[in-house]
Formats: C-alpha cells, sequence, structure tokens
C-alpha cells in the first residue's frame, strides 16, 4: 500500500473541494471494498477524504417513498422498519450480501461504488482492461465460472458483485449527486455501465462528483417482493445468479412485475422485456417461464459458465412462482 494523505470532511460542499478534479483523490466510506484494494495496489488514491460522518439519515418522503443517505450503514437500511415493510427486497439482499461485520461497517454509497470480484482483476500477474485499460483480458479463455452471460463484451466479462444493487435497480431507484456544477439524479438502470471498450469506466459520476443519497419511489406492489441468491455455499459468498423481483396478482392476472439479475452482467441487470412479457398475462408457470426465456434471450455464457443461462431461467420461474402464491394467499 503506498502513502496517502488523509482529510475528514464536515459537510457535503467541503467533500467536493477536498476531493478535486485531478483523480488521484477517493472518498471513504466504510472502505470495506477500497482499503481492500488499496492493500493489493489496485487502487492507490494519493489521498482520501471521509465522509463516514455525513450523509446518513434515511428518510420517509412524503410521497410514500424513501430517501436513503449515502453513508447510511448496510445493517441500518435492512432493519428500518419502513424498508422492512415497503420493500423487503432490498433488506433481504443486504442481508444476503456480507457478513454482520461488513454490513455494519459497509455503506450505501460504497455498495453502488464496489468494483467487481473476478480473480483476473485481483491479480497483477494476469492481463486485465478494468485494471490496465488495453491489456486484454485473461477471463475470456480462463476460469470464468463467475463471470458475466449478459451484457459483456470481448473487453471484459466481469460480473458487477453487490447483491444491494440488484434489489435498487428492480425498485426503480434513483442516484442523487452532487458536484461542483451543482446537482443532479442519475436513474439507477443507467448509473452503472457495460463494459464496451471501456470496462474501466464503470459508472455514470462525472470527475468531481459525490453521491448523496439513494431515492426509491413509492411502489406499493414492492411490498411483495424477494430477493432470491444462488452461491456456493450459504455464508458470505458472491451469487453465481440473484433474482430481485416484484410481482403483484389480481384477479389471476399480473398487474405489475419488476425483475432484475445479479451476478449476470457487468451490472445489476434490469430484465425490462420480461416484466413486459410478464403484464397483464395469466400468473402462471408457463406465463413465468415465457418470461424467463426472455429476460435470458441474449445470454451467452463461455467455457464454464453456460450453465447460468438454465440456471437463472429456473430461478426466476421459481421466484414468480412463489411470489404469486403468496400474493394469492392474501
Amino acid at each position: 500500500m503506498r502513502n496517502f494523505a488523509y482529510a475528514k470532511a464536515s459537510n457535503s460542499t467541503e467533500a467536493i473541494r477536498l476531493l478535486g478534479h485531478s483523480g488521484a483523490a477517493k472518498f471513504l466510506g466504510g472502505g470495506t471494498n477500497l482499503v481492500d484494494l488499496m492493500r493489493e495496489n489496485i487502487e492507490q488514491p494519493e489521498s482520501l477524504v471521509d465522509i463516514t460522518s455525513l450523509l446518513r439519515e434515511i428518510q420517509e418522503n412524503a410521497d410514500g417513498g424513501v430517501t436513503i443517505g449515502a453513508a447510511a450503514r448496510n445493517s441500518a437500511v435492512a432493519a428500518h422498519r419502513t424498508i422492512r415493510e415497503r420493500f423487503p427486497v432490498l433488506s433481504q439482499a443486504i442481508l444476503f450480501g456480507g457478513s454482520g461485520q461488513v454490513r455494519n461497517m459497509a455503506t450505501i454509497g460504497g455498495n453502488l461504488m464496489q468494483r467487481t470480484r473476478c480473480d483476473y482483476f485481483y491479480d497483477a500477474a494476469s492481463r486485465c482492461n478494468k485494471r490496465t485499460p488495453g491489456a486484454g483480458c485473461d477471463a475470456i479463455d480462463g476460469f470464468n465460472r463467475m463471470h458475466a452471460i449478459l451484457g459483456w463484451s470481448p473487453d471484459c466479462i466481469a460480473t458487477h458483485p453487490s447483491d444491494m444493487c440488484v434489489a435498487l435497480a428492480a425498485l426503480d431507484a434513483s442516484v442523487e449527486v452532487e458536484g461542483r456544477d451543482g446537482k443532479r439524479s442519475i436513474r439507477f438502470t443507467e448509473f452503472h455501465r457495460l463494459p464496451g471498450n471501456t470496462p474501466h469506466v464503470e459508472t455514470d459520476l462525472r470527475p468531481g462528483e459525490l453521491i448523496t443519497s439513494v431515492t426509491i419511489p413509492k411502489l406499493d406492489a414492492a411490498r411483495r417482493s424477494v430477493y432470491r441468491k444462488v452461491r456456493d455455499r450459504s455464508s458470505y459468498a458472491f451469487a453465481l445468479v440473484s433474482v430481485a423481483a416484484v410481482l403483484e396478482v389480481e384477479n389471476g392476472v399480473v398487474k405489475t412485475a419488476r425483475l432484475a439479475l445479479g451476478g449476470v452482467a457487468h451490472k445489476p441487470w434490469r430484465a425490462g422485456p420480461a416484466e413486459e412479457a410478464l403484464q397483464g398475462s395469466p400468473a402462471n408457470e408457463a406465463s413465468f417461464g415465457r418470461a424467463a426465456d426472455t429476460a435470458l434471450a441474449g445470454a451467452k455464457g463461455f467455457a464454464h459458465n453456460e450453465f447460468k443461462i438454465e440456471l437463472a431461467k429456473r430461478l426466476i420461474a421459481s421466484t414468480l412462482a412463489d411470489l404469486a402464491r403468496k400474493d394469492g394467499a392474501r
């Protein structure tokens, strides 16, 4: 780890000023990913701007939505009564996302900014376009069991590791940011980027911008939501495939559907065409199977991860079926 300067910001304006424009500084929240990357010399910031005492409020909005401060701890969000009641998929996703110790330190903004856990990204001896632009991608012809089946490019097949972000993608959330040019709101589905030929550019943030909060709009149907995750072991493992689903059924017909996938792409994958296929369809296994096929229509695997395609289809269909049964029991 290289030497670095440290400063603690007293408000968001000061944090943005301290960060500057050079790209040599980073914001420090919980540090659960950034500090690991610094130890491995993958991230080498010249300075850290500590924002842990800022932006921690979880606020219920007048319209029925929620605004979550970027430095709110994951554990606090998962335990918040409004989140658990109105958006259970988010609480569940966070609880799937790491050990209790990690959740007590990790922040919402940090979760959005965490980087891939691809082994080749962490291995300095390997070629990785995300770590060193133009170097190549050893994962494509290497061991790629955990890698992407949707939205990948010849330059990168890494996946985004977050569970929480999958739920936020399904909930139509937005990311509120502030920089020297003012404030703006970014749709969550547009915040993370697909790799294209610039996999090292991972988000839509502009230089010097600070994530201040995440806003989840009112969605009554989200009370009937769930997060499902398939992983190699039951504790502290990243997803092979995960599903965040919202389903509202009325008179046996799908009234509202939201669907997002994790572990399958460079970003949390919102399955819009599958949602459209579900809208107005009978809430039965045939409809759920067709939606699953639609969600994976463009999927293509590699030597060790083709199984993810069928796994994702089955997980989508079974998750929707379980939600429909619960909705019918109300």
